[in-house]
């Protein structure tokens, strides 16, 4: 049973390795806006009685296609600089980076909705990751 969880681990680092390379930092950032996200949703939908279980799997699903289309974004990347059209991983940068701006603006609306205020510095932050992503 050991060598099968081990082999398991093994296997599962292999796949996102091809999936997503070198695990960055920005990586690790989006995957915990996303968490973030959710929770956040959940408790909105909590606070104002709109909790629906279709809702949040329709949620989860949405959560898991972020992480398909940066992992075609960093596809994408690796066929470029493979044939010499680009020398750096851009689009996976850029895909990281759209979807970073959307939970980060889900999340202060999820906020907003609970009813808790929003630091304006947080907000113009958000404003220019929104410029910066466009």
């Amino acid at each position: 049973m050991e060598s099968l969880f081990k082999w398991a681990a093994a296997f599962l680092a292999a796949v996102i390795s091809f999936l997503y390379g070198e695990w960055t930092i920005l990586l690790s950032i989006l995957l915990t806006l996303v968490v973030i996200d959710y929770v956040t949703g959940l408790v909105a939908a909590s606070v104002s009685g709109e909790i629906k279980s279709r809702v949040g799997l329709t949620g989860i699903a949405r959560k898991i296609f972020i992480f398909v289309m940066v992992a075609v974004a960093h596809l994408v990347d690796k066929v470029l600089l493979e044939v010499g059209f680009q020398t750096e991983a851009l689009i996976f940068t850029a895909a990281i980076v759209f979807y970073l701006v959307n939970e980060l603006i889900s999340i202060t609306e999820n906020v907003g909705r609970i009813g808790i205020p929003i630091p304006k510095q947080l907000k113009q932050a958000i404003e220019i990751l929104k410029e910066d992503d466009q």
